[in-house]
């Protein structure tokens, strides 16, 4: 269980956690998570996902998935990324996760500082995901899709390293992007990505 000194306000019957997962690589869409958790639940080392292995990362999402009141994943595309910039799509992802959430939560709790333009009562919660259970639950529901669709995308795209390091700058990334030059899932409003196009041309 996390160990929060953040609490929803009183009366708060249906609390639902977001996290985002994908704000910083340079592939991928930027995916989201809302969870409801019932108040009484047996998913125990519930934490920030990047703080957790992979492997207990695949048994929480299981038994997340399996104890949750309700959950569900938003995203953003690469092509509105491109558009709306890495923020706003966040945001937008985040709004469409909670908005299909089967249940109405009566108060939403959002990791970071920035909240979408929504009707939901609602705060940002920093460093929420090491904080608040349900942002923590969030965090691991929007990680491991999103770790599982680059590791499906390596196979579409192979050369890149997308299994390993996820879309992430890292020094194998951008050494192939420049040999190999951008795929349809390359973020072209990303500074690097953008070099390596206007080189291109």
């Amino acid at each position: 269980m996390t160990d929060s000194d953040w609490q929803p306000p009183a009366g708060v019957r249906w609390l639902a956690g977001v996290d985002e997962v994908g704000r910083g690589p340079l592939a991928g869409d930027v995916v989201t998570a809302a969870v409801i958790l019932p108040a009484e639940h047996s998913i125990d080392g519930l934490a920030d996902s990047k703080k957790i292995t992979e492997k207990r990362r695949e048994v929480l999402y299981s038994q997340i998935v399996e104890q949750a009141l309700c959950w569900a994943i938003g995203r953003c595309t690469v092509a509105e990324i491109d558009q709306l910039n890495i923020l706003q799509a966040t945001l937008l992802a985040m709004t469409r996760a909670v908005d299909e959430l089967s249940l109405r939560p009566d108060f939403v709790a959002v990791d970071g500082n920035r909240l979408p333009r929504w009707s939901y009562p609602s705060e940002a919660v920093t460093r929420g995901d090491g904080r608040v259970e349900v942002i923590s639950a969030a965090s691991i529901l929007a990680k491991v899709t999103r770790d599982r669709e680059m590791v499906a995308l390596d196979a579409r795209y192979p050369g890149y390293g997308f299994a390993s390091h996820k879309g992430y700058g890292s020094a194998t990334h951008l050494t192939a992007l420049r040999q190999l030059g951008a795929t349809p899932i390359h973020r072209r409003s990303f500074a690097p990505v953008a070099a390596v196009l206007a080189a291109g041309d």
